[in-house]
């Protein structure tokens, strides 16, 4: 059992194990959530594994709905447990089966999209420590030979789904800045990057 944001997060499937570096983030975007005067926020948990992201936003704030979209069965599974641990109703969220947008409606707009995507190179592998090879699913660490293969659609797809004065919140590795700041120019996102609590780009905040 893991501890992320006063909320408790179960990973006995296998999932990716939450990380202090996604704790950083979440609990800054927690704040911005916090500042939305709206009656109900809509929030994206997308890539959400352990379900760990959402599950902070909806015990942390109360008029907050999220959907859970993960295309491992695994972790749809995992998410199920850890919204039970941690009561939190079903009337505030839904989980989704989905390969990123595919499956979710064309009309589904968010005020936050949150995503923690799998993002380790390939041709970075043998850096990758092997405890973290042994613990987490490779479905979860990597993303094509550069590991911005999610990354890439993501961006591509996000604006379609992000309301007027939505944001974005994306994990990545520090090394895949540079590029992320390149695709993000083609899509015509506006992004803010920001270091992690160890000094090192760790996420972005995007908007259309």
């Amino acid at each position: 059992m893991k501890r992320f944001l006063n909320c408790k997060i179960d990973i006995s499937k296998k999932v990716f194990a939450p990380r202090p570096e996604t704790e950083f983030w979440t609990k800054l975007a927690l704040k911005e959530i916090k500042k939305l005067k709206e009656k109900k926020i809509d929030v994206l948990d997308i890539f959400a594994g352990s379900g760990a992201i959402g599950i902070a936003v909806l015990k942390n704030v109360k008029n907050t709905s999220c959907d859970f979209v993960d295309v491992d069965r695994s972790a749809l599974s995992q998410i199920r447990i850890n919204l039970k641990i941690n009561n939190i109703k079903k009337r505030r969220y839904r989980i989704v089966k989905s390969n990123l947008f595919e499956e979710i409606n064309k009309n589904s707009l968010y005020d936050f999209i949150l995503a923690n995507p799998p993002y380790v190179a390939l041709n970075r592998l043998s850096e990758v420590q092997p405890n973290v090879l042994k613990k987490d699913p490779r479905l979860a660490l990597f993303a094509g030979k550069d590991g911005l293969d999610y990354i890439k659609r993501l961006l591509n797809e996000v604006k379609n789904h992000l309301k007027p004065k939505g944001r974005i919140y994306l994990e990545f590795d520090p090394q895949q800045k540079p590029e992320i700041k390149k695709i993000s120019g083609k899509e015509g996102l506006n992004l803010k990057f920001r270091k992690d609590q160890f000094g090192k780009w760790r996420f972005l905040i995007g908007w259309k």
